[in-house]
């Protein structure tokens, strides 16, 4: 297959390419790493009437420290870049350990870390991996810009509060507090493939081991990522005993997520898989909190 015909614009700097979407309109389509929108173009699942290419601004592309201690990370910057960045490796080992699940070293070397998130898919490690960690999103356009959590950024599947003429252009990693450590856990039917059910687990602990902050976010199994409200309530303030976990597990797999079937698998097997990963995934995390 081949995409319907379409118009190319191929800005050089971030006021070009806003320019380009005020212009357009709702004909416009920003084309990031391709990985996701060129397969559907292509299948004619998308048929945007322009598309504005990020490509040649330069200046998307960075991996840097805030000033708290955080990381922010340009929109355009590559899978690859973010898997392999020293920073990234030191300070937030969850996010390398994350990247390294995405589809296959070719992929990442296209795909890029803001172009994952806004295209929301469901089955995506990116956007789960943006509100496991609680990340602030700087959403720009013409003459104006705004930041929105990761949270309130996704809306459904697919769908985010980007407008036409919207562009993510930074994502803000905040800084992880001491004692705190991640955990990425997921089923697929091989590797590199979609997950039929997966979980990022970020647990930080005090100094008596008790949890001081959990967020269990579940994805593949439902029509966004899913933040469990009831980690949080069970676990925070307390010590994360193995039947304390193992109930934050089975909760979540009866009650904070809506799975489907197709020829992969039942619902009630990717529920036991999300109550099998949810218990590996927060245990593992509260083990590497405590070194």
């Amino acid at each position: 297959m081949k995409p319907a015909p379409f118009e190319y614009y191929a800005p050089k700097t971030t006021e070009e390419a806003l320019q380009n979407l005020t212009d357009l309109g709702y004909s416009g389509k920003v084309l990031a790493g391709g990985q996701s929108l060129i397969p559907a173009m292509n299948f004619r699942m998308a048929r945007p009437s322009a598309l504005v290419d990020l490509n040649n601004v330069a200046e998307l592309a960075y991996i840097k420290l805030t000033d708290d201690g955080g990381i922010a990370i340009g929109t355009m910057t590559r899978d690859n870049a973010v898997e392999h960045d020293p920073i990234v490796k030191q300070r937030m080992p969850i996010v390398a350990e994350t990247m390294g699940y995405i589809a296959h070293p070719q992929i990442r070397a296209r795909g890029t870390f803001g172009g994952a998130i806004a295209h929301a898919d469901p089955a995506a490690q990116l956007p789960a991996l943006s509100l496991a960690l609680n990340a602030k999103l700087l959403v720009k356009r013409k003459g104006a810009e705004r930041w929105v959590t990761a949270e309130e950024f996704i809306v459904g599947p697919f769908m985010t509060v980007l407008e036409p003429e919207d562009m993510l252009a930074e994502v803000v990693l905040p800084p992880l507090a001491p004692r705190t450590a991640g955990s990425y856990k997921q089923v697929s039917r091989q590797r590199g493939g979609y997950a039929q059910a997966a979980t990022i687990s970020v647990v930080g602990l005090d100094d008596r081991n008790h949890v001081k902050d959990v967020r269990c976010v579940l994805f593949s199994v439902g029509e966004t990522p899913i933040l469990s409200k009831y980690a949080a309530k069970v676990l925070v303030g307390n010590e994360p005993t193995e039947a304390a976990i193992a109930d934050v597990a089975a909760y979540a797999a009866k009650n904070e997520c809506d799975p489907g079937s197709d020829l992969h698998g039942t619902t009630e097997y990717r529920r036991q898989l999300v109550e099998v990963l949810v218990r590996r995934a927060l245990t593992e995390a509260v083990l590497r909190a405590k070194k």
